[in-house]
């Protein structure tokens, strides 16, 4: 790859980064709201958070199939220390008192980021074991088809990865809090939801893969070096 190529491939490599640790930063912040989402034949209740998450594996995927596995765990270590980061920042924010006229006061600063250390501690063991997870079982399957086969890879290390995620993260948010019914009722609804956005951004990753590997000349099943 010549470095016009490589400087291409390197702005890219930041710009998915970026986009992957916002899209797990405003997971982490917005998951304390649970909601329904009717899709017609099944009304899921799933945490706010769920909706932008399934961005974060679909990018890793990206990154796992053009940038290769040791890229891919380097960006989920940093979106790791950005997310112990944002759990310092919402501790410092919630030492100092609202002033009378701020828009928002003490109460609802509490009430929106109160919980935001548990959910975060839950997100981080969850996301920390699934993203790893994901990025293993992605290149377990690639060896294992020769480069071969990528809806397989996509689908299967995202499925099962999501899983884990979402049994630690229930786990971890509302053990000693909820009944078992209650966390086994919102990790079904949780993995399934994910589960249905794998298969649907599977398209979408073979369109973007397509493209990046005529841009950067790479064969089907090659990373950038």
């Amino acid at each position: 790859m010549n470095r016009k190529k490589r400087q291409k491939a390197d702005r890219l490599y930041l710009l998915l980064a970026a986009l992957f640790i916002t899209a797990l930063v405003v997971c982490n912040l917005i998951a304390n709201k649970f909601i329904t989402v009717d899709l017609g034949f099944y009304i899921f209740t799933i945490s706010a958070g769920v909706l932008p998450y399934p961005i974060t594996f679909l990018i890793t995927d990206i990154l796992s199939e053009i940038y290769g596995q040791k890229k891919t765990n380097q960006v989920v270590i940093t979106g790791f220390a950005a997310l112990v980061f944002t759990m310092f920042i919402l501790w410092i924010g919630g030492e100092f008192n609202a002033i009378g006229s701020s828009p928002v006061s003490d109460d609802i600063y509490d009430s929106a980021f109160g919980n935001s250390t548990r959910v975060i501690f839950a997100s981080m063991a969850a996301y920390l074991v699934a993203q790893l997870v994901d990025v293993r079982l992605f290149h377990f399957w690639k060896k294992l088809t020769n480069g071969k086969m990528l809806w397989l890879r996509n689908n299967a290390s995202t499925v099962l990865s999501q899983l884990v995620d979402t049994t630690l993260v229930v786990g971890v948010l509302f053990y000693g809090k909820e009944s078992y019914e209650t966390m086994a009722s919102l990790i079904q609804d949780g993995w399934i939801f994910k589960a249905l956005a794998a298969l649907i951004d599977t398209p979408i990753i073979y369109v973007i893969t397509w493209v990046l590997r005529r841009q950067f000349h790479l064969k089907f099943g090659q990373e950038v070096s």
